[in-house]
């Protein structure tokens, strides 16, 4: 029996995966269809792959059209105008290090015997081996960092929550993927949503909490499903629940679907969210940490912050470790979007540069035009411009510069972008998403969007600069969180690089 595979995630589905599988079963009829993940190259999708005595052979991106010629490849020797060759030699994926989407796009991310089957369960298997400081040790000394933008060491977290004297303690996974650009979170909760399940297991167990809880942001309908039948799955399979693997430990989990507020990704608003309240930040200190969710000690990690756990506790902090560059260890998922030819995720470990992600993995831009610009990090991160695109994927090497990493999200525009409009869009951005708690974000976000349109009409341009550089100095500084206090970010990287889009000559702007 052929055995065929199709994506089902939602980039696939948008470009017609599901007209794909169901013509290609009629058509082949004795065929095997499993509906898997991504594989990450977006471009190609629907990407269908076949396996051979060789290996997987793919093909991409597949409209309905092409599936009659495409059956009968299948069926005679698998030449195809649209063959891509053995989908795990593709320079594209095969030189990537997949650690945390290592099985994403290879089966039925539903199926329980195939996950077990490729290492599935392994992570969890041996941290109830060990002792909760024990597990505790191993992520810290993997070096693992917050995957949400913060970049915090998440063993120093979990040690932290385990510590602190508490009748209840939660671990709760951020899936709030508000960010343009950003979907990796997206593409392991429909495609490998059990390795996120194992990694809270491991969570709970080296913290002390027993309820896990999701955090998935509404526009993400098929994640949020897919994400449900794979609780049911664990839950029926031991995995969750009053004894895991027989244990005796207890650690469930369940989903909490966000309102479409993008503050609610960061952690305390999250947390204000999930008890029910209106999503607003949270003063610190106390850090969630110490009083979290229903003023217990709370892990907050980021999808994939937890997602690499697994792979950490079954081989080794060392190996994941040995990865990466500096005080950024391990591996990070970038997410290609915007105008760039070849979108997609890619995930490679930390150092390696923006200018190899873009024009390498990405091949520039898709308009064919010249690079202008590229925002890393989500619509609060920095303006890059194509001669700063040598600097290494490292959080201190990105900080260095003004940059983020932010949550990998890089968005590529050519030379014809206007900067100043881009400008202004972040300044929108922020007034129509603040969470209206603190004066300097509610009310300068409003003003900076009148004054950055006084400087496109024309207006005393010198003078409204130095508004506009003055009112983003108290964003930054006045803010209670991030929303407020990164906003400044595009704006002053823009102002910086691209002085003529605001109508004036080159100079410094401080920032």
């Amino acid at each position: 029996m052929t055995t065929i595979y199709v994506p089902r995630d939602s980039a696939a589905q948008s470009v017609g995966a599901d007209a794909v599988a169901a013509h290609l079963a009629e058509l082949l009829p004795s065929a095997r269809i499993v509906r898997t993940g991504s594989r990450g190259m977006l471009w190609r999708e629907p990407l269908v792959e076949v396996d051979s005595p060789r290996g997987r052979v793919g093909f991409g991106p597949v409209t309905v059209d092409a599936v009659p010629s495409l059956a009968q490849a299948i069926a005679d020797d698998l030449t195809h105008p649209l063959g891509i060759g053995l989908v795990e030699e593709d320079p594209w994926l095969a030189e990537q290090t997949r650690w945390t989407f290592a099985r994403v796009g290879v089966d039925d991310p539903l199926d329980p015997d195939a996950f077990e089957a490729a290492g599935g369960l392994q992570g969890l298997r041996a941290a109830l081996g060990q002792s909760p400081d024990e597990v505790v040790a191993a992520v810290t000394e993997s070096g693992l960092r917050g995957r949400g933008g913060a970049g915090f060491p998440a063993g120093i977290k979990w040690q932290t929550v385990a510590a602190t004297p508490a009748d209840q303690r939660y671990v709760c996974v951020n899936a709030d993927e508000g960010d343009s650009g950003t979907y990796a979170d997206r593409i392991l909760l429909e495609g490998d949503p059990l390795t996120l399940l194992e990694g809270m297991a491991i969570a709970g167990h080296a913290t002390g909490a027993t309820v896990g809880i999701v955090y998935v942001r509404s526009e993400y309908p098929a994640a949020i499903a897919t994400l449900d039948a794979a609780i049911r799955i664990a839950r029926d399979r031991g995995w969750l629940g009053p004894d895991i693997l027989g244990t005796g430990t207890t650690f469930d989990v369940s989903v909490v679907v966000g309102a479409g507020s993008y503050v609610c990704g960061e952690e305390t608003a999250m947390l204000e969210s999930i008890e029910g309240h209106r999503g607003q930040v949270r003063a610190k200190p106390p850090l969630p940490a110490v009083e979290g969710l229903y003023g217990r000690p709370t892990v907050i990690n980021n999808v994939l912050t937890i997602a690499a756990v697994p792979g950490i506790v079954a081989r080794g902090p060392a190996e994941y470790a040995a990865l990466g560059t500096g005080r950024s260890r391990g591996t990070q998922a970038f997410q290609l979007a915007g105008n760039v030819a070849r979108g997609g995720l890619v995930e490679v470990p930390f150092g390696m540069t923006l200018r190899e992600l873009v024009e390498g993995y990405g091949a520039g831009t898709r308009s064919g035009r010249p690079v202008g610009a590229v925002q890393v990090g989500g619509p609060l991160g920095s303006y890059l411009r194509p001669d700063e695109l040598d600097v290494p994927t490292d959080y201190e090497e990105m900080a260095a510069i003004g940059a983020m990493l932010g949550h990998g999200g890089i968005v590529v525009f050519d030379d014809a972008v206007d900067m100043a409009e881009q400008a202004r869009f972040a300044m929108e951005f922020c007034a129509e998403e603040s969470c209206g708690k603190c004066t300097p974000c509610r009310i300068g976000s409003v003003r900076g969007v009148e004054v950055i349109d006084r400087i496109r009409l024309g207006e005393a341009v010198e003078e409204q600069v130095a508004v506009l550089t003055d009112l983003c100095e108290v964003m930054r500084d006045g803010s209670l969180c991030a929303m407020g206090g990164l906003t400044p970010q595009p704006v002053l990287s823009a102002l910086r690089g691209w002085p003529a889009h605001f109508g004036r000559q080159p100079q410094e702007v401080d920032g």
